[in-house]
This record gives C-alpha cells, structure tokens and sequence, in this order.
C-alpha cells in the first residue's frame, strides 16, 4: 500500500464492523460530518456583509436547514443505489447500507422524505426561488447518482454544481443579488476540490479505481493534476480581481482593505489544500478541514480578514 493510500484511509482500520442499531445506522447514513459542507450557505449574505442583519440571518438559516435535508437525502439515495459498489470500496464498506445496518427499504422511504421537506419548506415559507435552488440540486445529485457520475468530465462539473447552488442558496434566501466575481470564484473553488478528490481516488485506488467508480478509467492522473492546477489559477485570479475591485483604492476612504489583505492567507490556503492533493490524500473536504490544524489556522485568518473587510471594519 502506497503512503498516500494510508493518509487516504487513516481510519479505516479502526472502524466498528460489528452491527449497530437501526436507528444509529440510520443517523451515520445521513452523514452528519459532510453537514460542513453546507456552511457555504452563508458565503453570499457575508460576502455582502449583511449576514447579521435579522431578515438575513433568519433567510440564511432558512436555506442553510433545507440544504441539510437535501444533501442528506440525496447522500441517502446515492449509497442506496451504489450499494454494490461501495462493498467494492476500502473505505465506504463501512458505510451503514453497504454494510447492511439499513434496510433499502427504510433508507429509500427516508432519503425521498428529506428530499421533499427539503423543498416544501422553503414553497410553505415563500421562498420560492430557494426552493427551485434545492429542486434544481436534487434533480442534479439524482441525475449524477444514476448516469452522469459515469461520464468522465461531466462528473466533476456536476458536483461543482452541487457545491456552487449551496453557495448561492444564502444569497438567494435573502434576495441577494449575486455577483459575477462571487459565483466565479465559488465555481472555480468547487471545481477544484472536486478535481483534487478524483485525483487522489485515482492514486489510490489504482487498477481497483474504474470498478468502483467507473469513470476513473477514462482519467489519467497528469489530465487531473492538469484540471486542479488550471482551477486553482483561475480560482486565486478571479478571487484577487474581486478582493482588488471592491476593496477602498483611496487612502481617504475610512475602511481599511480588508479585502485586499484577504487575498494572502487565500493563497497560502489554497496551496496548503494543494500539497494534501498533491500528496493523494484529498478525499473528503470536510475530514481535510476537521484534520488539518494548519490549514484551520490558516482558514480562521483568512475568515477573519474576510469579514472585517464585508462588514466595512
């Protein structure tokens, strides 16, 4: 086994094989720690720095709650119908469906119940164009979950996708007008993680790779390095033509260039988030985040800077 492969699946060997309650297999399917992933729900309302403005802290929280229910459910669905799959898989035979903790049955009827309360919420709130957001992204993760995921570049852009509508849901949520740079930057950031996670799948999973996820055979790891690289570049282009644009260019303006001063600890994190790539051992983004104490200490800088220039500090 590769030492890349061993960052890779640190915790496998100390997973619980033996059979665990219903209930509790049924809480794991939901995948609480991939929740993180959600906090991109309040990237617009603080990028427009009026995420603790009452309305808009209550629309966030609105969006940031239906697009729980969504990812859960469609994480639900999707172990449903790669359940043969994942008992392929070192690290997802652990999963509770693949390990057959939970029943198909009740995992189906749970999965297609979160998806609805997903959108009726936000119809039953009057937030109608959030709903078509999470419709849109259900539809999309359904659609990934039985075909598009197979198809080799348009497997990347559609989970890009899913992590650019949980950008804009916030924004949407509070009736934001989304900026260009905003939606290029979440984008390009969405494309890169995703690029970074083939590849380290690629790396590790070796011959073992197309018979879990099919669409590795098409890929080679120089064409994903290529794809990370070229998403990182634009990603940090387009965050500093952002950070420079709305940033105070006048010593007479009151505010300090928070955004400006932003674009430093941006950089050094993606490149941080680039050496875990480079090392294959970029699986799940949120086990990076949770794991990585530079790359958190870095992030808190960064959110900091970020937040001081959004509010107008």
């Amino acid at each position: 086994m590769r030492p890349a492969q061993d960052a890779f699946s640190a915790t496998t060997a100390d997973r619980v094989t033996t059979p665990t309650s219903v209930a509790r297999a049924l809480v794991e399917a939901l995948r609480v720690r991939q929740w993180l992933k959600n906090g991109l729900v309040v990237a617009a309302p603080l990028a427009a720095g009026v995420i603790f403005r009452p309305d808009v802290l209550l629309d966030t929280a609105v969006a940031l709650a239906a697009f729980i229910l969504a990812s859960s459910g469609t994480y639900v669905l999707n172990d449903v119908g790669d359940v043969n799959a994942d008992r392929l898989h070192p690290t997802k035979r652990y999963r509770p469906i693949a390990r057959g903790d939970l029943p198909l049955t009740l995992a189906k009827v749970t999965g297609v119940a979160l998806l609805l309360a997903a959108v009726l919420i936000p119809v039953l709130g009057g937030f109608y164009t959030l709903a078509m957001c999470i419709g849109s992204y259900a539809v999309i993760t359904s659609l990934y979950s039985r075909w598009l995921k197979h198809e080799p570049v348009v497997d990347l852009a559609v989970v890009a996708v899913g992590f650019l509508l949980r950008a804009m849901a916030g924004g949407l949520a509070a009736g934001l007008t989304l900026s260009p740079w905003f939606l290029a930057v979440a984008s390009f950031a969405s494309l890169y993680i995703v690029a970074g996670k083939r590849y380290s799948e690629l790396v590790n999973l070796g011959e073992e790779g197309p018979k879990m996820r099919p669409c590795l055979e098409a890929y080679s790891a120089s064409y994903l390095r290529f794809v990370w690289s070229i998403a990182a570049a634009v990603l940090v282009t387009t965050y500093c033509l952002w950070a420079f644009e709305v940033s105070p260019s006048s010593i007479a303006d009151a505010s300090v260039p928070w955004l400006a001063f932003s674009v430093a600890p941006f950089v050094v994190g993606v490149l941080r988030y680039a050496l875990t790539i480079d090392r294959g051992a970029a699986g799940a983004p949120e086990d990076i985040v949770l794991s990585d104490r530079g790359l958190q200490v870095i992030g808190l800088v960064w959110f900091l800077v970020f937040t001081c220039g959004a509010l107008g500090v």
